[in-house]
Formats: structure tokens, C-alpha cells, sequence
């Protein structure tokens, strides 16, 4: 069965032990561990790997011992508690010796996690997965976290009450970041309001945000909407030397240039419109945002949502360009519109 968006979010929360395994895939590897990571320690807690109730196997070791799988969840543990078998690194080839351990899987066997590289619709594991009754497929893309994904990573950090502007802030934050680095980010900002006995507020988010990627990108967006093409090379060169990917900075300028369309469709003008935008535009940003939606206009600004929606789709894609050079030539075409 395959599952995502949310469905997928609230299984790695809460992970059932109804299913034979679960099979992570996508072309991040970061990422895919990141939640391969979450999932395994909801199944057997902090404690299992200790308790022996985690195997780690490599796929590899399936072409010399093609049962090793199916030993492996039907071996009985020592200590009490849901048992996991990973099979990391995982391809077409090992199919033939993961279908004994699907078939044959029965309640009370350890729960088999598969990991694998960018599987195509086409892959005979990805599809066997799929069509599964009692396993999950669950592709891992770039995409930006839910609300539901960054309540599970503030409780995980022991976060508890935040304020509005502080929950908006984080949620920016969630959307530049890649999730290792933002994970590093609330793991920070949990230390630093430890014992605090106030909610969580803005200034405490920014103490522990990363400020270097934060203002470049601030930089690249302001660049783009007040058509200052000249200084896009410098600052795309900063944030990419800074790990920034292009899919991220396609989310961050999108998100700009919807605040900016939002704020000039306001029936009481850009600068109300922009306090009104969700989630909060930063103070500091207000009266500039509200300028450069003058600047733009309705009109203009629905054309340059479709260019960067295009933009989008393409780097999602299977296409072959360079991603920075192609985000790249959709920023430049933007601020030498911006300048017109």
C-alpha cells in the first residue's frame, strides 16, 4: 500500500506493527534516514537497539544468503518488545529474497524497514511494496514539512508552548532548512528555553536560527521582486556555498511572490494587505514587501507565480538540467521583469 502527505506523517509518529514492512524511498539519502531513523526508534523506543531488538543488514549480504531475511524476522528475541530487521541500500535484485519475508510474515514477527535509492514507478520493489496488503511504500521527496511535521519535531525536542509570531517563525524556518538542519535548529532552541517558564517568542527562534542563511536568502528575494538582477550572481553564490538547494530556494522565492500577490489583492491596499498575510510576513520586511507589491501589481504578479510554478514542476521532475542554473535563469527572468 502506498502512503503520503499526512497519512504518511502520522504513521512515522505513530508507527502500527500491523504491517510485514515498510519500504522509505526517494533521492535524498539524508532525508530517507532522517525518517528511517524516526520510524525505527517509534517502533522499538530508545531502548531497543540496546535490547537486541534492532538487526541491521545490508542488502548486499542477500546475494550470499538469500533467507537471511526471512531468519531474521522470524527470529525469536530475548528481551520482550516489537523487533525491526533493516535492510538498507535496497534494489530491484533483492526482491526474490525479500518475498519469503513478506509471504510468510506473521503477527508477532519483527517488522521488516527496506531503504532505498530514487525508485521509478517502473521498480518490480517499489511496485511489490504498493500493491502489498500488509506492507507500505512511502517516497521521500524534497518537500517542505507539514504543521503536523513540525508539531512531531518540537514535541521530539521537549518544546512545549510557543507564542503565534514564534510558531511563524519556526515555520519559515521549516521551509528554507533542510530537515537535518532544522532539526539541529529546535534540538538548539530547546536548550536555550530549558527552564525558561515563558512560551517560546521570536527572539528566541532567531537567537538559535541560522542568521548567515537566513538574511542571504532574504538578500535573493529582494533582489528578485525590486529588479536588482546584478546582485543576484553574488548572493545565489553565498547561499549555494551555504548547502541552500534549488528546489528550497524556488519554495522560498514562491512563498515571497504569494505574500506579495496576496498583499496587492487586499481591498484596502498592499500595506494592510501585507499585515494580513499568513503565515506573518516579519515586521521589519512589511513596508519593503508592501512596495515591491505596488511595484509589481496584480497582473504582473499572477505571471511570475506561473513562471515559478513551472519552475517548480520542472525541478521535480525526471528532467536532466542543472537545478541551480535552472532556478537561476527563472530568478534573473523575474528581477529583469521587476525592472521594467
Amino acid at each position: 500500500m502506498k502512503l503520503s502527505g499526512k497519512d504518511a506523517a502520522r504513521f512515522f509518529a505513530r508507527p502500527g506493527t500491523d504491517h510485514a514492512g515498510v519500504l522509505l524511498f526517494g533521492p535524498d539519502a539524508m532525508r530517507i534516514a532522517l525518517r528511517r531513523q524516526e520510524l525505527v526508534r517509534n517502533l522499538i523506543g530508545s531502548e531497543g537497539e540496546a535490547e537486541m531488538r534492532l538487526v541491521r543488514m545490508p542488502a548486499a549480504q542477500l546475494r550470499g544468503d538469500p533467507a537471511a531475511a526471512l531468519d531474521a524476522i522470524k527470529a525469536a528475541g530475548f528481551f520482550p518488545g516489537q523487533r525491526v530487521v533493516l535492510l538498507e541500500d535496497a534494489t530491484d535484485a533483492q526482491l526474490s529474497a525479500l518475498e519469503p519475508a513478506l509471504a510468510e510474515w506473521r503477527a508477532g514477527d519483527a517488522m521488516l524497514v527496506v531503504t532505498a535509492g530514487n525508485l521509478k514507478p517502473t521498480s518490480k520493489l517499489r511496485k511489490r511494496f504498493e500493491s502489498a496488503r500488509n506492507a507500505l511504500a512511502i517516497g521521500i521527496y524534497d518537500d517542505p514539512p507539514s504543521r503536523e511535521e513540525i508539531d512531531a519535531t518540537l514535541r521530539a525536542a521537549g518544546i512545549g508552548e510557543l507564542s503565534s509570531a514564534a510558531r511563524s517563525e519556526i515555520a519559515a524556518l521549516a521551509q528554507q532548512l533542510d530537515p537535518g538542519e532544522f532539526a539541529q535548529v529546535v534540538e538548539k532552541l530547546a536548550l536555550y528555553t530549558l527552564d525558561a517558564g515563558a512560551p517560546v517568542s521570536p527572539e528566541d527562534v532567531a537567537a538559535c536560527a541560522p542568521a548567515s542563511t537566513e538574511a542571504a536568502l532574504d538578500a535573493l528575494l529582494h533582489a528578485v521582486a525590486e529588479g536588482k538582477a546584478d546582485d543576484l550572481q553574488s548572493v545565489m553564490r553565498r547561499l549555494q556555498g551555504q548547502g541552500a538547494g534549488a528546489v528550497s530556494l524556488c519554495i522560498g522565492v514562491g512563498r515571497h511572490f504569494r505574500a506579495l500577490h496576496a498583499a496587492s489583492c487586499d481591498p484596502e491596499g498592499p500595506d494592510s494587505g501585507i499585515a494580513r498575510v499568513r503565515p506573518p510576513v516579519h515586521w521589519k520586511n512589511r513596508k519593503r514587501m508592501a512596495a515591491q507589491a505596488r511595484r509589481w501589481g496584480r497582473p504582473r504578479l499572477e505571471e511570475a507565480l506561473r513562471w515559478i510554478t513551472e519552475a517548480d514542476l520542472t525541478l521535480r521532475s525526471a528532467q536532466t538540467a542543472p537545478d541551480m542554473a535552472l532556478i537561476e535563469r527563472v530568478l534573473i527572468r523575474l528581477a529583469l521583469h521587476a525592472a521594467r
